[in-house]
This record gives structure tokens, sequence and C-alpha cells, in this order.
């Protein structure tokens, strides 16, 4: 059984952002863009296209998104240990427009957060474990991590990080509605020109 940090570590990953004039550009991420002064949640997954993943895991949050919101969520952001030109695929043919998908290509994050598991049997490589956790400020303060952790699983456990179920646990805190003009989404230096469909502030 692996144990989610209990603190989101240093990290850099890029990110593809297409800009309102049709240019795409890479920006920087790091643990101050993404939670500094901010209540999210994050989950990360085996990897884009791949069948809970994109039947189930990722609409079922980009679906309940105003909810989270309502119950106090700043922001929500899948990470997945797959490349840019990838995730923005994804993203586009799955209509994803609030959930903010991050390609951890190298896997960084996802190491650094203990999720890491050998997926050699499917041909995968190094891939994320499925989980999901609420972060306060970099905090993370209730994790959903997916029972049996291991190298090479047999199966894909798909339960606690539910999507539902996680909003559950978000209402129980009872933190309260966050509206749009003090909502705290991801804050990049392109807030004139990025893409306000992805709901970059």
């Amino acid at each position: 059984m692996s144990v989610l940090t209990n603190k989101v570590p240093q990290f850099k990953l890029s990110r593809q952002v297409t800009k309102t004039d049709g240019e795409s550009v890479w920006v920087d991420l790091n643990r101050e863009i993404l939670f500094d002064d901010k209540r999210v949640v994050i989950f990360g997954l085996p990897g884009a296209f791949t069948p809970t993943c994109s039947n189930q895991q990722l609409p079922g949050f980009e679906e309940l998104y105003s909810k989270f919101r309502d119950a106090g969520i700043d922001d929500i952001y899948c990470f997945t240990v797959n490349d840019g030109f990838v995730t923005r695929a994804w993203q586009e043919q799955q209509g994803i427009v609030n959930v903010k998908i991050i390609p951890d290509g190298s896997a960084e994050f996802t190491i650094k957060m203990g999720m890491d598991v050998r997926k050699d049997n499917l041909s995968f490589g190094i891939r994320s474990w499925r989980y999901a956790a609420i972060v306060e400020c970099g905090e993370v303060i209730q994790d959903f991590v997916e029972p049996g952790f291991q190298d090479n699983a047999e199966g894909d456990p798909y339960g606690v990080s539910d999507p539902q179920n996680v909003l559950d646990n978000v209402i129980a805190h009872g933190w309260g509605s966050v509206n749009e003009d003090e909502g705290k989404h991801i804050e990049l230096e392109l807030s004139d020109t990025t893409d306000v469909k992805e709901k970059f502030s």
C-alpha cells in the first residue's frame, strides 16, 4: 500500500496553451502557480485515452465541475504521465473546458507524490496509480488512493477516486460556494490572450 505525500513538493512542468489569436505557446507550471492560495482537487490516472480514464473519471470530474465550485473548490487538475501533445489531443477529443489536464511526461510530479508504478506488463512503462486528493495551499488534507497499489497490477481499481465520492467528501467539509469573481483558477502571464474556454485567469 502506498501513502500519498502529505505536502505537494516543488516541481516544474510545461503545458501548451492556445492563445485567442491561434498561436500555441508553452508555459511553465510549478507548485506556486498551481497550489499557492488555492483549494483544489487533483487526480492522477494511468493515461490519456485509456478506458476508465476516458469513459468515467475525467468526464466525471468535468461534469461535476460546477458542483465542486459550489462546494468551495477553486480548480481541478488532472495529472497524467503523457506528453503535452497527447494531453492536448485528449482534452479536445473529450471536450474538456474546465478541468485542467496537466502533462507529467517525465513522471516528475507523480514520482514526487509517491504515486508512480510500473506498468511494463502493458508496455506502458512508468505511469500514475489512480488517486485523487483535496489540496489546500499545497497541503494534502484528504486523499483517495485506490487499493492494491503495486507495479504491474493485473487490474485497474476504480472506486474511492470516483468524482462523486470526492465531491461528497468536499461537501462534508462545509466550505461553501466559490463564485467566479472570487475563484482562483491557474494564474498565468497570458491573462489577456489565453483562450478563455480553458478558464485560465
